[in-house]
């Protein structure tokens, strides 16, 4: 198994498969992004022997991210070759987090492919307002994406960012229209990773007014629920849903990470909040040899750190990580 220097079994992968996106998320990317060249790009062969590197030594769920992960070409050939695992027993979970653009064309074979569950991120159910923060997007398309997937058997969560003076008007009904539909709602604090072209002061709405708020509307009773990932669950009485809180600024969720997250070059990142990382595309295109990776992989994990430093610089308003959040993985 692989084991941090902290005693955390990293059991839990998040791979992005391409750093590419048919949106512009605000809090994401800046308008006029350079995209990595597809030559700097694992291939999916390359993706799929790492993938099940981890898988043995110790995965248990696999999480494909992008970028938008279904833009990338061919992705389905990906998720055909990791469902072996699972039918091995050897993998409990493979699951994807999208923006919900392409699920319409994509649901049902994510669901041949034993994908039982996805996070879909939807900000807002407002059509303006879903264009002001995607920048281009479609929110008719993504809600058709979404049904298209609940047909498919998929159990969707709702991955929502909270963003000051944008939609932190309707979190409240977004909470109740996705509990109505059967899904849960996970809401997320903005996170200051690369340069977006926005002040992140300017979005930055903490999590414990969001939920102070709430608390006025709703009877939120907390729960020991988790999903493998940083969110903490409490439930709503009067909707009989579950509601999450992903809270990195306000309070880390560092001493429980059983994460780390591969980008679409091969390089590893222990930690989302810090920049230490290991180029594994180097090692995996060395040798065939997986001895050579297994040994990448030691050395990596016991750089783990305890935890993140993220913070908004409000002197110089610069993110407290370089990189853009599609860069390592949504």
């Amino acid at each position: 198994p692989l084991v941090d220097p902290f005693g955390r079994a990293i059991t839990y992968l998040r791979v992005s498969v391409t750093d590419r996106c048919d949106l512009r998320c605000v809090y994401c990317m800046s308008e006029h992004m350079t995209f990595l060249p597809r030559a700097d790009l694992l291939s999916l062969e390359e993706l799929d022997r790492l993938c099940s590197a981890f898988v043995a030594r110790g995965t248990r769920k696999l999480r494909i991210t992008g970028g938008e992960p279904l833009v990338r070409r061919g992705i389905m050939t990906l998720f055909r070759a990791l469902s072996r695992h699972l039918d091995t027993g050897a993998l409990d979970e493979l699951t994807v987090t999208t923006n919900g653009s392409q699920l319409e064309k994509y649901a049902a074979d994510l669901a041949a492919c034993g994908v039982r569950r996805i996070n879909v991120s939807l900000d807002t159910l407002d059509p303006k307002t879903f264009r002001d923060i995607t920048r281009w997007g479609d929110l008719v398309q993504v809600q058709a994406g979404i049904a298209a997937a609940r047909r498919a058997g998929l159990k969707v969560k709702i991955n929502t960012v909270a963003l000051k003076g944008v939609n932190e008007h309707e979190l409240g009904d977004l909470m109740v229209w996705a509990h109505g539909e059967g899904m849960d709602l996970t809401i997320i604090e903005v996170m200051p990773l690369g340069e977006i072209g926005e002040d992140r002061l300017d979005q930055y709405l903490p999590l414990s007014t969001v939920r102070a708020r709430l608390a006025a509307r709703f009877t939120l009773t907390e729960t020991d629920d988790r999903t493998g990932g940083p969110a903490r669950y409490v439930r709503v009485a009067e909707t009989g849903g579950r509601l999450g809180f992903i809270t990195p600024l306000t309070h880390n969720f560092c001493e429980s990470c059983n994460r780390v997250r591969l980008t679409c070059t091969g390089t590893l990142y222990m930690c989302l909040g810090q920049e230490d990382a290991a180029d594994l595309r180097a090692v995996l295109r060395a040798s065939p040899d997986d001895a050579h990776l297994h040994a990448a992989l030691d050395e990596a994990i016991r750089r783990k750190p305890k935890g993140h430093d993220f913070a908004i610089d409000r002197t110089t308003k610069r993110p407290a990580v370089a990189r853009h959040m599609s860069v390592t993985g949504g």
